[in-house]
């Protein structure tokens, strides 16, 4: 049912998201309280889900042309954008107490920690 990540760094960048989330998640907790640390967790929590997205969809196995790994990649990217923009449209009206800097910080942190696989080797 669910698409094996095939891509190391791929799983390596995701799992970076995750410490930077954690890490960010305490540091908002120790200096701004209980609604920084889940405000930090859900703005990095976002761009992971999506990132999972985009990986599912980016690594399948039946690309076999330049054309389908594009298509596969628009595709991807498309699906990616939309839980983004989705998932902060429904943290922002649902969640009250949200604070926007943690939230803000994490989400663009964990965004630059994805865009970093392209440094691990293969």
């Amino acid at each position: 049912m669910f698409a094996r990540i095939e891509s190391r760094p791929m799983l390596t960048a995701m799992r970076w998201q995750v410490y930077a989330t954690a890490v960010l998640g305490l540091l908002a907790a120790v200096f701004i309280g209980v609604h920084g640390a889940a405000s930090a967790v859900l703005g990095g929590f976002i761009n992971q889900i999506a990132d999972l997205a985009y990986a599912k969809l980016a690594s399948g196995s039946r690309i076999r042309t330049a054309g389908n790994t594009l298509r596969a990649l628009f595709r991807a990217e498309a699906a990616r954008i939309m839980l983004i923009v989705f998932q902060m449209g429904w943290v922002l009206t649902s969640y009250k107490d949200v604070v926007h800097a943690a939230f803000f910080i994490s989400f663009v942190v964990s965004v630059l920690v994805f865009r970093m696989a392209i440094l691990v080797k293969e």
